[in-house]
């Protein structure tokens, strides 16, 4: 089996919790009473230009929540949205090991946009020194499973498929990269995660 000299990684659901996915959107309405149906109905037509970087988090309330008066302010809804995105400690620290080897190209590939991650929480990504590069929709406008962020991520690495292993939490997300003869890791937990890379070849 060709070495392993790239590693691709999903943030939202291996590293961190997610931003506004289904369950915390589900909270999100449960917090502060929200009409469900509506909120969920402007989430769907809104959240491409959110990932696509073309609203901020400010707008995207405005137009979802804020466009009929509440009984709370923007800055609640926006704290509690924050709060929903957490880091994930183990499989940080595997994945952090694997990056402090130097042995590897580290990048993401993350749907989420920037503004779901709260400032603190993308800073534990660069205060780790784990990635020095990011393929995210955010960015180049592209989306998982989509094949051709796949494409782009190899030409960011400059390497061949059979080089790279990309790790999601979602196994539609992965079969995208595996057609294109990635390696794939459905990340379940930190300690599969590692044994799977290990299983790979790579040593850290």
């Amino acid at each position: 089996m060709p070495k392993i000299t790239a590693v691709f990684c999903d943030v939202g659901g291996v590293l961190l919790t997610n931003g506004l996915d289904h369950g915390e959107r589900a909270a999100l309405v449960e917090k502060f009473s929200l009409d469900s149906k509506d909120f969920e109905g402007r989430h769907q037509m809104l959240s491409a230009a959110m990932d696509d970087a073309a609203w901020d988090l400010d707008e995207y309330l405005d137009r979802t929540i804020f466009y009929r008066p509440q009984s709370f302010r923007k800055q609640e809804a926006r704290e509690f949205i924050y709060s929903l995105s957490q880091p994930l400690p183990g499989s940080l620290a595997v994945i952090a090991r694997v990056a402090a080897a130097g042995t590897v190209f580290m990048a993401t590939l993350n749907n989420e946009s920037r503004e779901l991650k709260p400032a603190p929480h993308r800073n534990v990504l660069a205060s780790a020194n784990i990635f020095p590069s990011s393929s995210v929709r955010a960015i180049w406008g592209i989306s998982k499973p989509h094949a051709e962020i796949y494409r782009l991520a190899l030409d960011l690495s400059q390497r061949q498929p059979q080089e790279c292993v990309f790790i999601d939490d979602r196994s539609l997300n992965l079969e995208g990269a595996r057609r294109l003869g990635l390696h794939t890791i459905q990340f379940l937990n930190a300690a599969q995660m590692e044994s799977d890379l290990k299983t790979l070849g790579l040593e850290f």
